[in-house]
């Protein structure tokens, strides 16, 4: 009987720990806090014109007008980058650890629509009204999902909301894509005066071979296989996953969490299934 209480302690502690393997835990002091100021530097460099996702295609402005670049004011009053998809005029989705990552809190987003760089141009809208999913869980990444309630946002050909799937379809196979703010590589300090605002497609893997990676995922997750050309990183958190091309593009997944050891390694990247909140996102979608 000793033993037993000594396991469920063990296990206790265990289940209790942050996933250290993951860039969800921690998030704005590892990855966002420093690549808000790399970002900020580089959209100064003379002529630049892009946001940054590894390898992919250039895209012209308009590309994906669902997406919303978010500068996060944490409370500790450094400031932090993530992504986001528009739902609609008054509504944003994103990941929770944007939020809250288990150590750092926000206070603040500034969402920008409609540009290819985050520190200036497009809509730009302030709030600090967030709803996070009620069952997010730092430590183990779970319902890594929130709502931002923004001021209304009229649409053009560069500001679109997207749809949220809501079927039972799991993707497995289907090529997805997803594009954002972060960096092109896990040790850029500065790129050309020729990058532009990129895009990739990813293939969408089964949770069983997500697993050989990362041991806890569950079906509540959905994984895109990278390469070390071609992937998310760091600073594209909350982003989209996305199929369907023009305005016929559903969202399937929320960027929640990559491998700590970085963007280009191969490992893959893991997204918030949006199936599996979709009741939870649409009934605040009228709020």
């Amino acid at each position: 009987m000793k033993s037993l209480v000594v396991l469920a302690g063990l296990l206790a502690l265990v289940s209790s720990e942050p996933i250290l393997k993951t860039s969800a835990y921690n998030y704005h002091a590892n990855i966002g806090i420093p690549k808000a100021e790399k970002l900020a530097q580089i959209e100064s460099a003379i002529d630049f014109d892009g946001a940054r996702i590894v390898g992919g295609e250039d895209s012209v402005l308009g590309r994906t007008p669902h997406l919303g670049g978010i500068i996060i004011s944490l409370t500790n009053g450094k400031s932090s980058v993530c992504g986001s998809s528009l739902l609609s005029n008054t509504k944003a989705v994103t990941s929770a650890h944007c939020w809250w990552d288990g150590t750092n809190q926000a206070r603040r987003f500034t969402i920008v629509f409609g540009s290819v760089t985050l520190f200036s141009g497009g809509v730009r809208v302030n709030t600090e009204d967030v709803l996070v999913h009620p069952l997010w869980n730092p430590s183990n990444v779970d319902s890594d999902v929130a709502i931002a309630t923004i001021m209304h946002v009229n649409y053009n050909d560069y500001v679109k909301p997207i749809a949220l799937y809501s079927g039972d379809a799991l993707h497995v196979g289907t090529w997805a894509w997803t594009a954002g703010y972060g960096t092109t590589s896990d040790s850029q300090t500065s790129i050309s005066q020729t990058t532009s605002q990129k895009h990739v497609s990813l293939r969408v893997i089964s949770n069983a071979e997500c697993r050989r990676t990362f041991r806890f995922i569950a079906d509540t997750v959905i994984c895109v296989t990278t390469q070390k050309t071609a992937s998310t990183c760091a600073g594209d958190s909350g982003g989209p996953l996305d199929i369907g091309e023009g305005d016929e593009r559903t969202l399937i997944g929320i960027n929640s969490f990559t491998h700590t050891e970085g963007c280009q390694h191969g490992h893959p990247v893991a997204f918030s299934r949006v199936s599996s909140f979709y009741a939870w996102i649409n009934s605040r979608l009228s709020i």
